[in-house]
């Protein structure tokens, strides 16, 4: 292990992981108050307290255990976590008046450093109202900006360091200079992670945990259970099975050209399995979204369980859920943005032991893995789909009508993105049947007929996100050619929204 972060539900906790690993750095994100014992057994060569929402010095405010300081190795604490830092190593936080606090763009001028060492001043992203006014004893003010002369802090010699802004966003000037001081030459790390390495010990894990043992392996036909499928066929070969299930919240066409590519590229055992009666039945009358996430996390289940037997009795299930999975459905005793139906949406009666060979892994590390594991780059380049389908993607109530209307405005966008040549530079776009009928003139007569809206986002990492910024012209011609070649649809909008503080998906 090299770097543990603390999370203190900051919402840039996933990105400071990922600057951290894009170094050549492992880290891994635990709950802010984690035991020490916890914290320790990890070995960790660093820690990175993240921000976070509260005021430290509030009741109900998270805390580490008040003995991470004395572990020895050294801390960075960011935002809500140099206050942290501050506050309990004998100084003090307090709230700033309104005409100092700072959110946005701010100049830190830097003084001499390991932290900042090459730098002199650079811009920085604040976001805070409290602001350490009282340093604690060793410290010494190592940033300042036009409000805040604590912007950055340091006691050097127990090589604890701590910064007011985020360093970890792309706002922030010379991020990867900061990051890269304080990982190798404070903490003095040797970079040892890459997809290479990665590959090499998870064979290694996989092969001792399923030992002569057969899988089965739940194949969506996405990236990260065809990254899986790679990984674990690589280790144990044909005693894997990969069970393609056809739920009936499937886009055009999906189970057949999954079927095809996996029985024409791969050497592995493929079975299709139709299961639409028996999820749809049970998603009927359901609107609520954690609901219809958890029915069917449960309903995969028991359709592997019940398949089980024709792959030789398995025992381990192999599933592709890769770390913003985890992170959202909870870490421990974080807030859960959303269940994915193969993490939090999980029965707690698994027959089956679990095997997640990608679960440390963000999205784009998993397509370097797939990329290096032999996968073609028109799979590993897809765009994400999720495992519960065009049921989180129809608001409210699902039903047959509902999903081949959102099937053909889905179909007609995505096509588009690839006749523009746009589809290689969005990280994910989709279409949303929301429950919502409007008012429209159609042939001279008034209609009453679905909303559609379309969605596509640039991101790195999917912890964060932005919307794709379409010509007019694009959108102008996708709505026409939704409205005319769907006809229960005559309104289309685009959803600009980022991440945070909406996610990618709807639901």
């Amino acid at each position: 292990m090299s770097v543990i972060i603390l999370d203190f539900k900051g919402q840039y906790s996933q990105l400071i992981a990922r600057r951290v690993r894009d170094l050549g750095v492992f880290s891994k994100i635990l709950p802010g108050d984690s035991p020490i014992d916890e914290i320790k057994n990890e070995k960790p060569e660093a820690i990175i307290l993240t921000g976070g929402p509260d005021s430290v010095y509030e009741k109900d405010a998270i805390h580490p255990d008040e003995k991470l300081f004395e572990i020895g190795v050294p801390i960075l604490g960011i935002c809500y976590g140099a206050q942290l830092m501050g506050y309990m190593l004998g100084g003090n936080v307090q709230k700033a008046d309104p005409s100092e606090a700072e959110y946005g763009k701010a100049i830190a001028n830097y003084e001499e450093s390991l932290l900042f060492d090459g730098l002199k001043s650079g811009a920085v992203w604040m976001s805070h109202t409290d602001f350490i006014d009282k340093l604690p004893e060793g410290f010494k003010p190592i940033a300042k900006t036009k409000n805040c002369n604590t912007a950055a802090i340091a006691d050097e010699s127990r090589k604890l360091y701590a910064t007011q802004f985020h360093p970890e966003v792309n706002n922030t000037e010379h991020q990867q200079e900061i990051f890269k001081n304080f990982l190798f030459k404070i903490a003095k790390i040797t970079p040892n992670w890459s997809s290479e390495d990665f590959i090499e010990k998870s064979i290694k894990e996989i092969r001792e945990k399923i030992g002569d043992g057969n899988a089965i392996l739940g194949l969506s036909g996405g990236v990260d259970s065809s990254v899986a499928a790679a990984l674990v066929s690589k280790a144990i070969g044909d005693r894997l099975t990969c069970i393609f299930v056809d739920h009936g919240l499937l886009r055009m066409n999906e189970a057949e050209e999954v079927e095809k590519v996996f029985k024409e590229k791969f050497n592995v055992k493929f079975k299709k399995i139709d299961a639409k009666d028996r999820f749809l039945e049970k998603l009927k009358g359901v609107t609520e979204p954690e609901r219809k996430r958890k029915i069917i996390g449960e309903e995969f289940i028991r359709v592997f369980e019940d398949a089980k037997k024709d792959a030789k009795d398995a025992k381990f299930l192999v599933q592709g859920t890769i770390y913003p999975d985890v992170v959202e459905s909870g870490l421990k005793k974080g807030d859960v943005i959303k269940s994915h139906h193969n993490v939090g949406g999980l029965p707690e009666d698994v027959d089956f032991e679990l095997v997640e060979p990608l679960r440390m892994l963000f999205k784009d590390e998993v397509r370097k893995v797939g990329r290096l594991l032999g996968l073609p780059d028109h799979m590993v380049d897809r765009h994400p789909f999720p495992g519960p389908g065009l049921a989180i993607r129809v608001i409210g109530e699902i039903t047959e009508e509902r999903l081949d209307i959102l099937r053909r405005v889905d179909k007609i966008y995505i096509d588009m993105l690839h006749e523009y040549n746009l589809y290689g530079k969005i990280w994910q776009a989709f279409a949303v049947l929301p429950d919502i009928k409007t008012v429209g003139v159609q042939g001279d007569k008034r209609t009453y007929s679905y909303l559609a809206a379309i969605r596509a986002v640039r991101t790195t990492d999917a912890m964060t996100a932005d919307a794709y910024p379409f010509d007019p012209e694009f959108l102008d011609e996708a709505q026409r050619r939704i409205i005319n070649g769907v006809p229960e649809v005559n309104r289309v909008v685009y959803d600009i929204t980022s991440k945070p503080p909406g996610t990618i998906e709807w639901e």
